[in-house]
Parts: structure tokens; C-alpha cells; sequence
């Protein structure tokens, strides 16, 4: 296929990367650990550490997993959000030659309870906080070791006192029972007295399971290998550096993580690019605290804010967020859902500084393609295909269409995932003979190379970035007592791109809007929530009964 697109690929932007320059994530962060040791890698409600603090840490808490048994490829989760334990268990579990699966520390034990079971973990790394989530579904799953680590526990002096408001005052702690875990500091503490045996991990182990609803909305792991990752920051640093530090060379990089190291995105391009290039991350624990998060931002010379839509639009509305100097802002990159062209034309006259709108999915590592870094204004597109990525527009037979007209996204390179964990039917249907995946997006590409996605061959629901789908939401809502049959489906929203509406058909005649909202709020954590409900006599249906959501989503309310 002709790459049309390097014509426009600004000058210095590499036609190609190359995916083996490291073998293993592990060798690029032991190598960025020991090039930056004496710099602070991350700050956490004003503590930092540095890059031969986390060095030192991973390696200890790498050689206490290795002594519980677990084998080469072992399955361990983090469910956290941005405190300072995550980077350095991301980094102990690689290390250590295990796999990292990323939780949402706000799933519903419904939700976690498929994901650990799904990914078979032996181990788990929680706060506190969500440790009740954990205790209510351990059971039922393979996981023999639990490490509980405290909002406080790293923050030095005055981590006693944190500790002490989450727990007592704020009450932040709900009562849990697992009477076989340590803490996140003892583990530190029993591994200083043990030796980490070094792993030999080839490219094509996997790293993380990064799970999505893929193609069908069941929950399954995005199998990411050392290899698509290592690609994937080696593209991403191509096409961003040019545009970060292009006034900054003698300066330590920051960046702004404000979106969970759960989700794909800031994993990728904050903890692990931020440590290709030795940055300072400063991460943010609640980025829904817009005045904190504004606070926080004001303390230090932001390099770049990865976000998504709604975080900048947030930021916008927050009077502060006008008065701080952005001199230093030099790229910010979103990803995640679509940017709103008003949200992008404020922050940049705002700013100075555009933003740099890419796409990705979690299949994809996630980068796949991106807007050159030199724009100067909104482009409405998704950008040219990264170094080493090749997107194709394909029609419902799997044939290409000519330029100019719709069809599915599909893309291929280094960066695309090995398959989905133990799911080959699945991994087929997503893949082409030829390697490309379908990413479920109808996107049109232009003779410069521009994709421009125009409408979603999926029933997915875009939240704020996060992916919610239907197929989940009506299994879980058709089990409640009350309810005939249900359809879910996307609706515009203002701030967040989407909302989740559901449509019910009630068995029970008495069933209440307030009772089916208790529900749902029991069984998903908060972007999945429906904002709206509405009952209806019936749905419409094919000439199969096939419930058409199409006709929902255009459909005025009853």
C-alpha cells in the first residue's frame, strides 16, 4: 500500500522506528533508572522521588514477588489511581518477569471479579481504599497474594497525617477483611533482604493485559506485548519531541498526569515515554478536583498536559486556570474521544499552546495516529499515521476504498496488539489476513494522509475517553427482577461527548427510575452509570426481534 501520507510528515520525522531498539520495556526503564538516578521521576502531593528511588523499590518489591512462586509470565493487577506506588509496581512486576494487569480502582466487585478471573492473576496491588472490592471477590479467584498500600504510606512525615484523615475523618477506608496481605511497606520491607534473579524477556512476551470491550462489549484483555509497547514509545517520542523540546533541551521535562496510569493513554505516554526521557510525571490522585488539579499545575514548568476533551474543557471553565503562566506549555497531546473544535480554539488562544488531537486504541498500544506537532489551530482530523504505522480505510468485504470515501479504520504496525488474551475467535474477527486491525471507527482519509473519522461501525459509547458497551450494560440491567428487556445507547452530552442512555421495558409496574438507578449503581463503576432512563411499552425491533439501537438513538423520547 502506498504510504501517500510521509509527504506529509514534517521535516525530521522518521519514516520508520525500529521496535527492537529495546528488548524488553524492563531494559528501557533500567536503562532510563540509571541515566536519570539522581532525578525526581514523579511527585505526589508534593513528595517526590527519583529515578534511582523507584530503581531501588521496584527492585526490592520485584525480588518479594519473585519469592512468592509465581512463574515467568505470572499475571499480577494494579488497582490504584495516581499515587506513587503505581510506577514502581509497574515497574517491579516487569522486572520480575511478570505481566501487569491494569484495574479501574472504581469497578464494582461485578466487574472486578470477571477481569482477575478473565486474566487469571496470582497477585494483586491495592489501595486501601477500593481493598473492600477485593475481599468481596477474592474467593472465586486465582489471586494467593494481596499487597495493600496506603494513600500515605510513601509521603513521608506527613503521611501519617493523610493516612489518618482518609481513614478517620474523611472515612475514605470501607471495612475489609483479607487476612493473608501485607502492606505495600513491608513488601518493600522483607524484598531489601532478598535478590532479584534477572528474567530474560524476549519481545514478544506480553507486558500488560489492558482490558476493553474490543469488538463484542465482553470485557477482554488487550494482550500488549514488551515489543508493541517499546514500539509504541519509540513512535510516540518521534512524533512529539520535536515539539517538546524544541526551546527546553538543558531542562528537565514535566508531565502532567492527570489521566489514570490504568488507562492506556497515560500509561504510554506519561510513565512510560516520560521515562524514556528522564521527565518529571506529576501524577494527579483526583483529576476530577479541578481546583486542586489547578493548584497543582501552578507549582511547576508543564512541558505538556496529555488529556482528554473533557479534562481540557474543565480546565477552561476553572477561572484560575486563566491566571497561570503557560509560557512553558509546549505541546499537549489528547487522545481518548474526539476534541470539540470550541475546546480547542479556547485553549489555544488561551495557552498559546494547541492541542495536538491523536488516536488510538487500547489494541494499538494506543497510538496510531496523530496531528503533526507544528499545527498551529484545529484540523478537525486524527492526523497522519505514526513512523512504522500504516492505516488503511477499508470496506465491508475488507477491500480498501478510494480516497476520499468511508470506510473502517484499520491499522497496522509494531504497536498492534498480540491478540486478545485467550480469545482467538475474537482476535480473528478484529484482525485481516493481512495483520490490519479493525478498529470499529469509519474514518475517510484525504490525498495528504488525513483521517478524519466521521461516524462508529460499533454500538460503543465514548465517556469522557472511556469505553462503555451496550452489550455489557443490557446483560447486567436484564437480570434485575423487574425489568422485561432494555437496550442502551450513546447520546450526545455536553462535557463529557457522551452520556449512556438506557430504554427499559418493565415487568414489574412498579419499577421506578430511582430503584433501576440504585441498581446500576451497584453493578458499574461511574462512567458506565446511565445518566438517563426511560421506560418504554416496547422496542423496536428487526423482523429477527433484534433490538435496533439505531432507531433508539434517533428516536425522540416517549
Amino acid at each position: 500500500m502506498e504510504k501517500l501520507w510521509l509527504a506529509s510528515y514534517p521535516p525530521g520525522i522518521p519514516a520508520e522506528i525500529d521496535p527492537t531498539r529495546y528488548r524488553s520495556v524492563t531494559e528501557l526503564f533500567e536503562e532510563a533508572f540509571t541515566q536519570f538516578a539522581d532525578r525526581n521521576a514523579y511527585v505526589c502531593m508534593g513528595k517526590n522521588i527519583t529515578y534511582g528511588e523507584i530503581e531501588k523499590m521496584s527492585r526490592m518489591f520485584a525480588a518479594w514477588l519473585q519469592q512468592t512462586g509465581m512463574q515467568k509470565g505470572a499475571r499480577v493487577a494494579i488497582m490504584m489511581p495516581n499515587v506513587l506506588q503505581y510506577p514502581v509496581a509497574i515497574a517491579a512486576i516487569l522486572r520480575a518477569g511478570y505481566t501487569v494487569v491494569n484495574v479501574n480502582p472504581l469497578y464494582t466487585p461485578r466487574e472486578l471479579e470477571h477481569q482477575l478471573k478473565d486474566s487469571g492473576a496470582e497477585a494483586i496491588v491495592v489501595l486501601e481504599n477500593f481493598a473492600h472490592t477485593v475481599a468481596a471477590v477474592i474467593a472465586g479467584t486465582a489471586v494467593r497474594h494481596v499487597v495493600v498500600a496506603s494513600l500515605g504510606e510513601m509521603l513521608g512525615i506527613k503521611g501519617m497525617l493523610v493516612n489518618f484523615v482518609v481513614r478517620h475523618i474523611k472515612k475514605l477506608v470501607p471495612d475489609f477483611s483479607l487476612p493473608r496481605s501485607i502492606t505495600f511497606r513491608q513488601a518493600l520491607a522483607q524484598g531489601a533482604h532478598l535478590s532479584l534473579t534477572p528474567v530474560v524477556q524476549e519481545h514478544d512476551d506480553i507486558a500488560f493485559l489492558q482490558y476493553t470491550g474490543g469488538t463484542t462489549g465482553v470485557a477482554k484483555g488487550a494482550a500488549l506485548s514488551h515489543r508493541n509497547m517499546v514500539a509504541n514509545v519509540l513512535q510516540s517520542e518521534a512524533w512529539l519531541m520535536p515539539g517538546i523540546t524544541h526551546d527546553q533541551q538543558a531542562e528537565q521535562l514535566v508531565f502532567v498526569c492527570a489521566l489514570p496510569l490504568y488507562h492506556i493513554f497515560a500509561l504510554t505516554v506519561c510513565c512510560l515515554l516520560g521515562t524514556r526521557r528522564g521527565a518529571l510525571n506529576v501524577l494527579i490522585t483526583n483529576p476530577r478536583d479541578i481546583p486542586g488539579l489547578v493548584k497543582e499545575l501552578a507549582k511547576y514548568k508543564v512541558s505538556t498536559l496529555p488529556a482528554v476533551n473533557t479534562l481540557y474543557n474543565a480546565l477552561l471553565n476553572n477561572p484560575d486556570f486563566a491566571k497561570l503562566d503557560f509560557s512553558s506549555y509546549q505541546c499537549c497531546v489528547a487522545g481518548g474521544m474526539a476534541v470539540q473544535k470550541t475546546v480547542a480554539d479556547r485553549w489555544v488562544k488561551l495557552t498559546g499552546c494547541p492541542i495536538v488531537e491523536g488516536y488510538g486504541l487500547s489494541e494499538t498500544s494506543p497510538v496510531a495516529s496523530a496531528n503533526p506537532v507544528t499545527i498551529s489551530a484545529y484540523t478537525g482530523t486524527i492526523g497522519l499515521p505514526l513512523p512504522s504505522t500504516e492505516i488503511a480505510i477499508l470496506d465491508d468485504d475488507g477491500h480498501p476504498v478510494p480516497l476520499g470515501q468511508p470506510g473502517e479504520i484499520a491499522i497496522r504496525g509494531p504497536q498492534v496488539m498480540v491478540g486478545y488474551w485467550n480469545c482467538p475467535a475474537e482476535t480473528a474477527k478484529a484482525m485481516t489476513a493481512d495483520g490490519f486491525f479493525k478498529s470499529g471507527d469509519i474514518g475517510i482519509m484525504d490525498e495528504r494522509g488525513y483521517t478524519r473519522i466521521v461516524d462508529r461501525k460499533k454500538d460503543m459509547i465514548l465517556v469522557s475517553g472511556f469505553n462503555v458497551y451496550p452489550n455489557e450494560i443490557e446483560a447486567v440491567v436484564s437480570q434485575h427482577p423487574g425489568v422485561l428487556e432494555c437496550a442502551c445507547v450513546g447520546v450526545p452530552e455536553e462535557g463529557t461527548g457522551e452520556a449512556v442512555k438506557l430504554f427499559v421495558v418493565r415487568k414489574d409496574p412498579s419499577l421506578t427510575v430511582e430503584q433501576m438507578k440504585a441498581y446500576c449503581k451497584e453493578q458499574f463503576t461511574g462512567y458506565k452509570k446511565p445518566k438517563y432512563i426511560e421506560f418504554r411499552n416496547d422496542l423496536p425491533k428487526s423482523n429477527v426481534g433484534k433490538i435496533l439501537r439505531r432507531e433508539l438513538r434517533v428516536a425522540p423520547s416517549a
